[in-house]
């Protein structure tokens, strides 16, 4: 058994002509490009609008008993998952704590964000043992030093790359005992910092607070800049534009790595790759993520270029910075397109899994000895899903970077052309890997 299979495996039986399907995605980009030019010519997403949400809700939502729930929960859900990774069953298959990790937590977290907004932030137990830490040694929760704000999301970036490496190259990754290892020294190498540095730590430097607050601003709910909580247009979330130190990488990490799971089950890998290698998935996953961070940074660049002699705009050569973010939209699409049918078919595993957690012979879900129901999603459903997830994260990140050069300084419409170049690029190649396995 191979936990971390994905739901690939069954792509070269989805009911999709793949040439028409590559060919119609990046037509319907390019497209979108051409029609926003034409019809969006001033800015349309504010990020201070949204309609509030009734005060007594907003009041249930911002609660301090239901953080208090939520950061109890997490916390043991924790602690069971690291006692089960090194005391429960010893196979992959029936043990709790690789599903959890790797399916359950790291896939769930995407919906989670996404339709509710930055949870992990709000229940992170590493905050819970941060604060603890922080009683037990007198120390002050805003830390010794100040966080250099030039780390920006560095360390997140990369603490990511490390999680994707392990996920997707490392051998031996889905083994009990390693990931209950591993979890514990995620633990230490976050709680050290933010002992050092304060609370602010977690905000950019714990890969997953980080990777769950950057997907929220995704979400329809947000908040005003007198912090009321508002229904808004997701994509406004994303209109903020100010330059962000490692948002560019932590962005083309989530998107390389995504497509270069995507590689690895091309039939071209398969053949001419060892799936065991190290080396080769440790350059190939490299390659990947340098790939769509040269793509980006060049198209930014050429545009800086192709608008530095207009004398209606200021210059600036932050650009790649100030755009990250709408990079957003297409990591979210890449990651639904992915995981999807991971989640709803193997995440089942979890739940069937915590019905005895140890291996003792208990029933408490009523799961224990059930089966994975693969009819949950079908070939049809799974197609559908990731080629609209590819084609739509692709159109709304070139939506969010129109708009968000309509609020200048940004390249016009003509100097968007690389930017809309390296989309359709984008959109087809990630289209192939997921469609030529």
């Amino acid at each position: 058994m191979h936990v971390l299979a994905h739901g690939l495996g069954g792509r070269t039986d989805l009911p999709l002509d793949a040439v028409a399907a590559i060919a119609g995605g990046g037509l319907a980009v390019a497209a979108s490009f051409l029609a926003l030019t034409a019809a969006w010519k001033r800015p349309r997403l504010h990020p201070g609008a949204g309609r509030p949400l009734p005060p007594a809700l907003a009041r249930a939502l911002d609660s301090t008993a239901l953080t208090a729930a939520g950061r109890a929960l997490a916390l043991a859900a924790a602690a069971l998952v690291v006692a089960v990774a090194f005391a429960g069953p010893p196979s992959d298959a029936r043990n709790l704590a690789p599903w959890a990790l790797f399916v359950t937590f790291w896939v769930g977290l995407v919906p989670a964000s996404v339709l509710l907004g930055p949870v992990w932030r709000r229940v992170n137990p590493l905050r819970t043992l941060h604060a603890a830490l922080c009683r037990a040694t007198r120390t002050p929760p805003s830390g010794r030093r100040p966080l250099p704000a030039r780390l920006g999301y560095w360390p997140a970036a990369a603490w990511l790359t490390g999680f994707v490496w392990l996920e997707l190259v490392a051998p031996h990754r889905s083994d009990p005992r390693l990931v209950g290892a591993l979890i514990l020294a995620y633990a230490a190498g976050n709680l050290t910092p933010a002992w050092w540095f304060g609370r602010d730590w977690f905000t950019r430097g714990d890969g997953f607070e980080a990777y769950s607050s950057l997907l929220a601003r995704l979400c329809p709910i947000g908040r005003r800049g007198d912090g009321a909580l508002v229904l808004r247009t997701p994509l406004t979330g994303l209109m903020k534009g100010d330059p962000e130190p490692g948002l560019t990488a932590t962005a083309c990490v989530l998107i390389g790595s995504t497509g270069f799971d995507g590689i690895t089950r091309t039939t071209y890998w398969r053949d001419n790759v060892d799936p065991a290698s190290v080396p080769a998935g440790t350059l190939g996953l490299a390659a990947a993520v340098g790939a769509v961070a040269l793509l980006y940074v060049a198209a930014l660049t050429l545009s800086e270029r192709l608008t530095r002699h207009d004398p209606a705009l200021p210059h600036t050569r932050s650009w790649p910075a100030r755009f990250a973010a709408t990079l957003l939209p297409i990591a979210l699409g890449y990651t639904l397109a992915h995981y999807f049918s991971f989640f709803v078919l193997e995440g089942q595993t979890t739940f069937i899994l915590a019905g005895d957690p140890f291996g003792t012979g208990l029933n408490l879900l009523g799961s224990t000895g059930n089966r994975v129901d693969y009819d949950l999603a079908g070939p049809t459903l799974i197609a559908q899903v990731q080629v609209n997830a590819i084609v739509l994260g692709h159109i709304c990140g070139t939506i969010a970077a129109h708009d968000l050069a309509l609020r200048g300084p940004g390249p016009a419409a003509r100097a968007q052309l690389p930017v809309a170049a390296v989309m359709v690029a984008l959109t087809c190649a990630g289209l192939f890997a997921l469609l030529s396995g």
